[in-house]
């Protein structure tokens, strides 16, 4: 009788490690695994304000004006989407944990640096906070703006519940076409049609 009483500290044991496995199985399945492991993505909102997003479909904006809100530079300053418009414009909505985003990212690095002069790239953040937010850009050659949807003002204004997100803007401030995931090509070619 001596060893019952350690058949449920077994049991208990067995069902812990069984848990560990399947979770750290469960989150290279859902999150690739990939290198980036060491970066957590922060959500700042608080519970209840927005949530993150699910796969779905946005809502188009082509022909819509871009919307007005307010977004913040990594050092917490408002900046006003208006104040953004002016010159052609690309906005890259994008934040860590998506899988796209990563493989997109390095793709906008690269065509910002051929084509910064004539089209300005801004990428917008709405979950991460700022230290992973540049480290995520940072370890992709991102030299671009960065700011970040703190609030979710500006992803709500957009009816974006699927990421990536690239808008193209004219140089008044309207929508001129959006897409989701794209590759450096495809960008070049959209930028040369649209602008």
């Amino acid at each position: 009788m001596a060893w019952r009483p350690r058949l449920p500290v077994l049991v208990l044991c067995t069902a812990i490690a069984g848990g560990l496995v399947g979770g750290w199985a469960l989150n290279r399945a859902v999150f690739g695994g990939d290198d980036d492991s060491d970066i957590d993505s922060v959500v700042l909102a608080e519970p209840g304000e927005y949530q993150e997003p699910v796969d779905g479909e946005n809502r188009a904006v082509d022909g819509d004006e871009l919307p007005d809100v307010a977004l913040a530079d990594s050092d917490g300053f408002e900046i006003r989407t208006s104040s953004l418009v002016g010159q052609p414009l690309v906005i890259n909505l994008w934040y860590s944990t998506c899988i796209p985003c990563k493989r997109e990212l390095g793709e906008f690095a690269e065509v910002h640096r051929e084509l910064g002069d004539e089209v300005r790239f801004v990428g917008v953040d709405p979950f991460d906070s700022v230290e992973v937010m540049e480290r995520f850009a940072g370890d992709r050659g991102v030299g671009y703006e960065l700011l970040r949807d703190e609030a979710g003002e500006f992803i709500s204004a957009l009816g974006v519940v699927s990421f990536p997100v690239t808008l193209f803007i004219d140089a008044d401030g309207v929508i001129i076409a959006q897409t989701g995931e794209i590759d450096g090509d495809e960008l070049r070619a959209r930028i040369e049609e649209v602008f």
